[in-house]
């Protein structure tokens, strides 16, 4: 999981880095438009790419962190057993609406590759483009999903039912305190060293 958690995390920098981007890229337009009457034209259509994008990358990673949302106000009195199952029902749903999704995003981009499809804007972009590095956060997303899913099912499985709430349950208020006393901690010592 160590290798999954990596190529995750590794794929939430890259989506963040575009979402960033696009961000100034959009102040920058801004400036323009105010100060010089000029604009860069298309910089709402790049942010648009740059959000899609960034978000599928950055998906296998808030599922590895469990930092999707989700309504637990009945989820804590149920035990443990029930909440797993759900958890991991859960999980099976949210796996196979992005597989759907990916299967349909299959041919999405099959059809702007075969009719060589280009943006409606002055960029005329190649749809291509943005539509191929977004199914790959999508292929990169279910494949976490699966491995996770796998891997929950092999814990459940070998009776690790607290390494499997450690896996795809809600994180407790307990788990996110821990979180960021360690979060603080590590900045401290950080800070200690420069």
């Amino acid at each position: 999981m160590i290798g999954v958690r990596r190529f995750a995390q590794w794929g939430l920098w890259f989506g963040g880095a575009l979402v960033l981007l696009a961000a100034v890229l959009i102040g920058i337009d801004v400036l323009m438009r105010k100060f010089l009457a000029l604009s860069i034209g298309g910089a709402d259509e790049l942010a648009g790419y740059s959000l899609a994008i960034g978000t599928t990358w950055g998906l296998g990673a808030a599922l590895l962190d469990r930092a999707h949302i989700r309504i637990d106000s009945l989820y804590v009195l149920f035990p443990q057993k029930l909440r797993l199952a759900l958890d991991f029902l859960a999980l099976m749903l949210f796996t196979g609406f992005f597989a759907l999704t990916l299967w349909h995003g299959f041919g999405v981009v099959a059809q702007s590759w075969t009719s060589e499809s280009r943006s409606q804007s002055a960029l005329e972009t190649p749809t291509i483009i943005p539509q191929f590095l977004w199914l790959a956060g999508l292929v990169a997303f279910v494949a976490v999903a699966l491995i996770l899913l796998v891997q929950a099912l092999r814990l459940g499985a070998a009776g690790d039912l607290n390494g499997m709430a450690r896996l795809i349950s809600t994180r407790s208020a307990e788990e996110e305190v821990e979180e960021e006393i360690r979060d603080l901690k590590d900045r401290q010592i950080r800070e200690g060293k420069n």
